[in-house]
């Protein structure tokens, strides 16, 4: 039972902190393109490979990678917003989000991953 509280509870404040920046990005900027889900998910793709490279342990594990970070990321509106911007015919902004997405997030990942072994002082397999 203290695996799925620990899942919501992470959950929450990953929901909260997604839309508190999301809200603040919205405020701070006034573009078509979906700015706010891409820095979102970048941001998210880093502290997963942070975490991942950590080892942090079922507790932690469950709190922040599967709770907090499941609810800060976001792929579902990821996907609506290429949708919406494939339906406007906007395939340059579209083509822009997906590679950025894609290929930032993954080398954000990597970075983190990099980063987390480095502090944590562990060997990369």
């Amino acid at each position: 039972m203290i695996n799925y509280v620990l899942v919501l509870v992470g959950g929450a404040c990953g929901s909260v902190c997604r839309f508190a920046a999301s809200s603040l990005t919205r405020r701070l900027t006034s573009t078509e393109f979906p700015i706010a889900t891409l820095l979102i998910n970048l941001i998210g793709s880093f502290l997963i490979g942070l975490l991942t490279a950590a080892h942090p342990g079922n507790f932690n594990q469950l709190l922040l990678g599967t709770g907090f970070m499941g609810g800060f990321t976001t792929f579902s509106t990821f996907q609506m917003e290429n949708v919406t911007l494939f339906q406007k015919k906007n395939y340059r902004l579209l083509s822009i989000y997906l590679f950025s997405s894609l290929g930032l997030g993954i080398l954000l990942a990597i970075l983190g991953l990099h980063l987390g072994h480095f502090f944590a002082g562990t060997q990369r397999g």
